[in-house]
């Protein structure tokens, strides 16, 4: 009943012109032809298809077979109804409308879930790649609408950490990272080949977001085997190795993007990088230096002449991002890339006045969070001694400044917290008019005034930029009676809003401890009050 009414559909649509289809034909020629698939018709529908006389209804109307035909096939029905689906498939995308069919396998690749995700997409990438191809224009569009839903797709897969489950694969994300690099490839190749083509600059622009969002995602939380393995065996070192390629192929190496991230200069010929740059692309170029300065991907394309301290600085910025992150997997890599950072440094060379970077200060923080509030034993060990490695590399004065204040107000926090003031065991509430008298208030006093010395170097640098400019570009600041060394104005403003981020961390903390210490002393007058 199904083979006939299709066979109907046909007949009446042989002697019209395409233009003069109507959308009913389209629905009924849908149903009669999966009501063939579903009532086991495939091989009268394959000669269906296959029949030249048909070319013109199959080119209009075949698309809205495709989702029957997949289903089908991923059903697992027996193998020779396979493969005549995957011959029918494969005639569907031969003949189809590319623009149909290109929403049409979009669509089927929006739908599934769980393990389902991966088993369509590996089924569909070839198919997709070749109906692209075929498209006679606004094929950056297209390339870019297929990668961002196939990206959406594959983040919602669990990314494998351990060994055994990265060759388990069970939601098949390993698989599908490596036919998404094959996938991509050509589109590649194409934007190497002619680079003055206006459409191949657009598709520049969404092979660049794909590879930023591989960066992130899975490659952020991904784990790598030892590099003393076959690395042919790890995926996602595969897979990074890929895509540090493809940005090097597209005009976009290593050292442009990991040395120029943050700058002020223009980096990206997309205008939406430019403008999001800091929002949307800080932890892809997080992943990236990971993969290059611990994983060592791509370390040879950057020059060899970068000091050990410039690397330290220009990574300290990851180091932090990774550090605020909760998931184990992200928040190690931040150890790791610490750790290889600072074994690069002589002991006692790193200058205290790098403690003005907002980043230099916020990553000791972080190690202490890991320290205390991380569940894992070696991860926690790991942060501590990365603390003990970063205070060695600091130099007498770092040393001091590090621990004078912060260590200070954090011991007076913890103590406030144990001891009560009935209890006193440490004495605390005894010498505590003397540690406010002494340290508090003249903490208090020090800080809003550092505060409105800063805020006024600011306001002052920034009057003063367009003359700084003039001078070659070149200016100076006094910290502490002593003049740093001479930096771009760009850069003195950085440390001077780090200064300012440093005085507010303090602030916090302080006025912390004066909320316990009032609680503490509020609760105990009452229980006294009590008493009597």
């Amino acid at each position: 009943m199904a083979v006939e009414e299709l066979q109907s559909i046909i007949k009446r649509c042989q002697i019209l012109e395409e233009h003069d289809f109507k959308e009913e034909d389209f629905g009924l020629f849908q149903l009669a032809g999966q009501r063939c698939i579903e009532d086991g018709y495939i091989n009268q529908l394959l000669e269906i298809i296959q029949d030249e006389k048909n070319k013109t209804i199959i080119k209009s109307m075949g698309w809205n077979l495709v989702g029957p035909v997949v289903r089908c096939l991923l059903r697992g029905r027996e193998e020779d109804k396979r493969e005549e689906c995957f011959l029918i498939f494969d005639l569907l995308v031969k003949l189809c409308n590319p623009k149909e069919l290109l929403l049409g396998l979009l669509e089927l690749i929006e739908e599934p879930s769980g393990k389902q995700i991966s088993q369509i997409i590996l089924l569909l990438l070839q198919p997709l790649q070749t109906v692209i191809q075929k498209l006679p224009n606004n094929k950056a569009y297209s390339v870019g609408l297929a990668l961002s839903t196939l990206w959406s797709q594959l983040s919602l897969l669990p990314v494998p950490h351990s060994e055994e489950q990265i060759q388990a694969d069970d939601y098949g994300l390993c698989q599908c990272c490596k036919a998404l690099i094959e996938f991509t490839k050509p589109f590649v190749e194409e934007v190497i080949s002619d680079k003055e083509n206006k459409e191949n600059a657009k598709l520049k622009d969404e092979l660049l977001k794909f590879c930023f969002k591989g960066l992130k995602c899975p490659l952020l939380t991904a784990q790598f085997l030892e590099q003393s393995e076959d690395v042919g065996n790890d995926p996602f070192r595969c897979f990074a190795s890929e895509i540090i390629g493809f940005l090097s192929k597209i005009g976009y190496p290593v050292p442009q993007i990991i040395l120029n991230h943050g700058r002020k200069k223009r980096t990206w010929d997309y205008l939406e990088f430019e403008e999001e740059e800091d929002k949307q692309l800080a932890e892809s170029v997080a992943s990236l230096t990971y993969l290059v300065f611990v994983q060592g991907i791509g370390i040879d394309q950057l020059p060899m002449v970068l000091s050990p301290l410039y690397l330290l600085q220009l990574n300290m910025e990851h180091i932090e991002l990774f550090l605020q992150r909760t998931e184990q997997s992200i928040y190690s890599k931040g150890l790791e890339l610490l750790e290889t950072s600072l074994l690069r440094l002589e002991d006692n060379s790193l200058c205290y006045q790098y403690l003005e970077i907002k980043s230099f200060l916020a990553v000791p923080q972080g190690l202490v969070k890991v320290m205390t509030l991380c569940p894992i034993e070696t991860l926690r060990k790991k942060g501590l001694s990365m603390l003990q490695l970063f205070i060695d590399k600091l130099d007498s004065q770092g040393k001091y400044t590090l621990f004078r204040i912060m260590a200070s107000l954090n011991l007076l926090r913890y103590l406030v917290i144990k001891d009560n003031e009935d209890d006193n065991q440490t004495g605390l509430w005894t010498e505590l008019g003397k540690i406010e008298n002494n340290f508090l208030k003249p903490l208090h006093i020090g800080l809003n005034m550092s505060k409105a010395h800063y805020e006024a170097e600011i306001k002052n640098s920034q009057q003063n930029n367009q003359v700084a400019s003039m001078c070659k570009g070149v200016c100076s600041v006094t910290v502490g009676g002593e003049e740093i060394p001479t930096m771009p104005p760009e850069m003195q403003l950085k440390v001077l809003h780090s200064a300012l981020f440093t005085f507010d961390l303090i602030e916090s903390v302080l006025a912390r401890v004066e909320e316990l210490i009032e609680i503490k002393s509020k609760s105990t007058s009452e229980e006294n009050v009590g008493i009597k």
